[in-house]
């Protein structure tokens, strides 16, 4: 089967993020690509049922090379990361996740920005910005995503959710994880108070330190 591996990879994240709470029902949607293939959720199938051969596999243009099963809506979004998107520090881009997740929809209604409640924040970038409204599944939010990205890892899409990538799907995943959390974070604090923020000269610092973290 061609990309089984991937394909498979895409189902296991697919239920990981159910059970995480990243979203509801089939909402959400994540890819993982391979030279010019890209393996992406379908649309409105429910991710405890998924497998492998379900799992449509497209070129970087759109056109369908394996699957019966239509890509998620959000096919515009993914595509866009993979052919006009470029990591900060030039590493390949091989994987999307793309979730509802609940604190960070409600953060992307109230600001333009995720304020730097913690220095998390710059495991996306010196900023997380937030994506203006568009329709889903359109080109034009996609183009507005672009945007929000110049330049990070990941963005907030504003009444709508998260968009992070990375290479690999854990690197992506993580990326949505720990940006969910910010956001719980700043409007846990903001519920019973003014969050004091760090200055973005600390999140840049934090930027670089993270470039020479882990193990080589």
């Amino acid at each position: 089967m061609l990309l089984a591996e991937h394909r498979e990879s895409v189902c296991d994240y697919a239920r990981r993020m159910v059970s995480d709470g990243l979203v509801v029902g089939t909402s959400g949607n994540l890819s993982v690509r391979k030279g010019d293939l890209v393996a992406v959720t379908p649309t409105g199938v429910d991710y405890a049922s998924l497998r492998p051969e379900d799992i449509p596999v497209l070129r970087l243009d759109g056109s369908p090379v394996a699957g019966d099963l239509l890509p998620t809506s959000e096919l515009p979004m993914h595509l866009a990361v993979y052919r006009e998107a470029g990591d900060p520090d030039g590493a390949d881009i091989t994987a999307v996740v793309h979730t509802h997740s609940t604190h960070a929809v409600a953060v992307s209604t109230l600001v333009d920005e995720v304020p730097a409640v913690h220095y998390l924040v710059a495991t996306i970038g010196e900023s997380v910005r937030v994506a203006p409204y568009a329709t889903y599944g359109t080109e034009e939010l996609a183009t507005n995503m672009l945007a929000a990205l110049e330049g990070r890892r990941g963005c907030l899409l504003g009444n709508h959710g998260t968009l992070t990538y990375g290479t690999g799907l854990a690197a992506a995943y993580s990326r949505a994880q720990q940006l969910e959390w910010v956001c719980q974070v700043w409007l846990t604090a903001r519920s019973v108070g003014s969050p004091r923020l760090l200055p973005r000269e600390e999140i840049e610092h934090v930027v670089d330190r993270l470039r020479g973290y882990g193990q080589k």
